[in-house]
């Protein structure tokens, strides 16, 4: 059985859990699972994964505003969220970014968000966790611009796009899609990344590896990921679990 298992993406507060959450969270460590960051996606969820961390110690929080949840958005969110960020399991600012997939209009409404979670995260002091889809451009500029610690998640783009948010000082994660038959990109992208700016991830419940794809994701799954990535690498899934596992811990500043 492989162990050290780090996701450093997942959202436990969502309701495809509400029947088991509990009885499956209390079987993570027994299956490997040494850690897992639960990401808010708006002042509710990320309240919701904060409870979850400091209910289950293996599980960090963090707190943010995701691209399309602008609806959710009110007066003084960013306060609350600011408020959120201080309990102790928090370690992000996430899942912040931009989604230009269903929500073209909005972009600039998203850009203003995002500029303003990236300045919080600064002021704070604590990384990021960015959502990049088909916004590779704006993302990558905002990055340059603003300079956080973190990661670009559930990465997509090509190995070139990736070199360049590494260059910017950001880490590069990995979930179920590099497994998925048509996934040439991000299987390039994967074997450029260093190994000190690797992550690995579920983003469940989506996004489930081959061959469960489609069903409901959990991080018990990684090691169908870790495999891919060993495949792509050159290397063994442990071996990418312990890598894995260790940069989350140096990103989030978890002992």
């Amino acid at each position: 059985m492989y162990s050290n298992i780090f996701d450093s993406h997942a959202h436990y507060d969502d309701k495809q859990f509400d029947s088991d959450r509990d009885g499956l969270l209390s079987s993570f460590e027994q299956n490997g699972v040494s850690g897992v960051i639960c990401c808010g996606v708006n002042a509710e969820s990320s309240a919701a994964a904060l409870a979850l961390s400091e209910k289950y110690g293996f599980i960090f929080a963090a707190v943010g505003f995701h691209p399309l949840n602008l609806d959710d958005y009110y007066e003084g969110a960013l306060e609350k969220i600011k408020e959120l960020s201080k309990r102790a399991k928090c370690v992000a600012i996430g899942e912040i970014g931009l989604d230009y997939h269903y929500e073209k209009e909005s972009k600039a409404r998203q850009i203003r968000l995002f500029e303003q979670q990236l300045a919080l995260a600064a002021e704070l002091n604590l990384p990021v966790i960015i959502h990049d889809r088909e916004a590779h451009e704006d993302t990558l500029n905002l990055i340059r611009e603003y300079r956080p610690r973190g990661v670009v998640h559930c990465f997509s783009g090509s190995a070139e796009t990736a070199a360049e948010i590494i260059k910017a000082g950001m880490y590069i994660g990995f979930g179920g899609a590099v497994t998925f038959k048509n996934a040439v990109k991000p299987c390039e992208a994967a074997k450029a990344v260093p190994d000190s700016r690797l992550l690995i991830e579920t983003d469940a419940p989506y996004m489930s590896p081959v061959p469960f794809r489609g069903k409901r994701c959990d991080s018990r799954l990684i090691p169908n990921t870790a495999e891919k990535l060993a495949q792509i690498r050159g290397c063994t899934a442990q071996q990418i679990l312990d890598l894995t596992a260790a940069n989350a811990k140096k990103l989030f500043n978890i002992g």
